[in-house]
């Protein structure tokens, strides 16, 4: 083991400091995805009920909780910010790369090519865009890669250690159940029992089956039967709402066709995604009968196919399949580049410089030339893509001094570092436009003098998580329901939906007496014919509109 290899897997852990944990805190959160999973921890701490989940005071039963029990702490830990909120999704990232990294350190042998794969998960777009971004997605892959690698760390072992990692993987499957409900199980199973078959070993799955499932069940069972003594109807809510009709429903949400995920994992494992093929072929030649290279192409198959099926989708929910194809990808260009196969590799390095132009070229030409939209439309954002596209020129030339590096670690390095500069441009170099639209942080701070503990606030649903985690509130009247519909049918919070007629009389009851905050997301306020003529009206870029109705004091 060569002091440059040792460098180069010290390396990784700094730069996935600098490029998820430290800028964190740079960008305000996000509607209504990244407000969302702040809020609901934070109305946890100010409640202290940690069994049934809440947003803006009402129960929000999408999710189970652990995943807001680890942004709780984060919270309680480094405050009610950004940073806090994002930071369990980053470390999943990066303990998630450490997992791939022992796994291909203890069955490939080699140090440089376990770094390659951490270097490779983290450097995939999709990987770090959620791992920087507040959702449970991350945590959940994590989940996943945990417990598959505990298995395959356990049936490639005996006695005391094997019982040890069957106990670690049924332990990870219950913190994916509680992180994200019952395809813990699901994605798992869709993997060990193919790879068992294949290896011939499927009689094993009776035997070593019971102590995995006995340790999940004791990692579900406490909470899950506390929120059904709480909130009894929980389960068919989830179940049936969240799992199956979202699975299978024709009018399930986010209705996308069955190849919606083809172009999502190549455009999410970009810029790894070009080598994939020579890669992927490259093991198929040379190693696919190694245990591991079986399992990491069941890890990768069959989820995303079985996510595939399904009528509701979403581009993170294929996060679990990035870890086997970092897999796949890295051992197959290592065992290219000790090879010297170069033609294939160099076919994968052009098209990445061609692309990389051709994005490069395009946002100069946009902000250059009058074509009616600009990405960077306000008049002090120059710097900002000239930034990325000094990044792009950077990433452009590690890939050309990569093209002519014989040694096949400095190849890999090289490969590697070279989008370094441009992911960490992203913290900085969001357009003005695009945080206006989805963070009405400044907005809201903008009118935060206005709102005291007497102000009513009334918000629809596109704006409520927002104004609850600026104002720290949870007593707000909605307009519109969207997420919140289920909460709002419980008899202790009907009154808190404002139909046409309730907004009405809502305004006659309290405009004489008390100060109402309208807040709202749309060209026009749905009731603007009910308002009375000395509202005040704010209005923030595209995020939203405020209307206030200011009483007597």
């Amino acid at each position: 083991m060569s002091k440059e290899e040792k460098r180069f897997a010290l390396a990784i852990p700094i730069c996935f400091i600098i490029l998820y944990i430290l800028p964190l805190g740079l960008r305000p959160l996000w509607i209504p995805d990244e407000v969302r999973y702040a809020e609901i921890p934070r109305e946890m701490l100010a409640s202290g009920n940690w069994i049934v989940p809440h947003l803006d005071g009402l129960r929000y039963f999408e999710k189970p909780v652990f995943g807001y029990w680890l942004n709780a702490l984060s919270l309680w830990t480094f405050g009610e910010n950004a940073f806090a909120s994002r930071f369990p999704s980053a470390m999943a990232a990066g303990l998630s790369a450490l997992l791939l990294f022992l796994l291909t350190y203890r069955f490939a042998k080699r140090l440089p090519a376990a770094a390659f794969c951490a270097a490779l998960f983290l450097t995939s777009f999709e990987v770090f865009a959620i791992g920087v971004f507040n959702v449970l997605d991350s945590l959940f892959a994590l989940s996943i890669t945990a417990s598959l690698v505990a298995f395959f760390f356990g049936i490639q072992s005996y006695g005391k250690s094997q019982r040890y990692y069957l106990a670690l993987f049924g332990f990870a499957c219950g913190i994916g159940f509680l992180t994200k409900g019952f395809l813990a199980f699901a994605l798992p199973l869709l993997v060990i029992v193919p790879f068992m078959i294949w290896e011939n070993r499927w009689k094993e799955l009776f035997s070593c089956c019971w102590l995995p499932l006995g340790t999940a069940l004791l990692t579900v069972m406490p909470w899950s039967l506390a929120v059904y003594l709480q909130a009894p109807d929980y389960w068919h809510y989830f179940f049936w709402v969240e799992h199956i009709k979202r699975f299978s429903a024709e009018n399930a949400p986010h209705l996308k066709p069955f190849w919606f995920y083809i172009p999502m994992l190549i455009a999410g494992a970009f810029p790894w995604s070009v080598f994939a093929p020579q890669a992927i072929h490259s093991l198929w030649r040379s190693r696919i009968n190694t245990p591991l290279m079986r399992f990491a192409l069941c890890w990768l198959l069959l989820p995303f196919l079985f996510l595939s099926f399904s009528k509701g989708k979403l581009g993170t929910y294929i996060l679990p399949c990035f870890a086997p194809l970092a897999i796949l990808i890295s051992l197959g260009l290592w065992h290219q580049f000790n090879q010297q196969v170069e033609k294939c590799a160099k076919w994968g390095e052009r098209v990445i410089i061609t692309l990389l132009v051709l994005f490069a070229t395009a946002l100069l030409c946009i902000q250059l030339f009058d074509f009616g939209v600009k990405v960077y439309a306000d008049s002090g954002e120059t710097w900002k893509y000239l930034v990325v596209v000094s990044s792009v020129g950077v990433w452009i030339g590690l890939i050309r001094s990569a093209m002519s590096c014989a040694d096949p670690l400095q190849r890999v390095i090289r490969y590697c570092a070279a989008p370094l500069a441009f992911m960490l441009s992203i913290h900085f170099a969001l357009p003005k436009q695009v945080e206006d639209n989805k963070a009405p942080a400044s907005f809201l701070q903008s009118v935060a003098t206005m709102i005291s503990p007497q102000t009513l606030i009334v918000s629809d649903c596109n704006m409520v998580h927002a104004v609850a985690w600026q104002y720290k509130r949870n007593d707000m009247f909605l307009i519109s329901s969207g997420e919140l519909e289920y909460g709002l049918t419980y008899p202790d919070a009907q009154q808190r939906f404002l139909d046409k007629e309730k907004f009405k009389q809502f305004l006659a009851q309290f405009q004489s007496k008390r100060p109402i905050a309208i807040f709202y997301r749309d060209k026009e306020f749905v009731y603007n014919a009910l308002l009375p003529a000395n509202v005040q009206r704010f209005r923030y870029g595209k995020c939203g509109m405020l209307f206030f109705v200011k009483g007597p004091q």
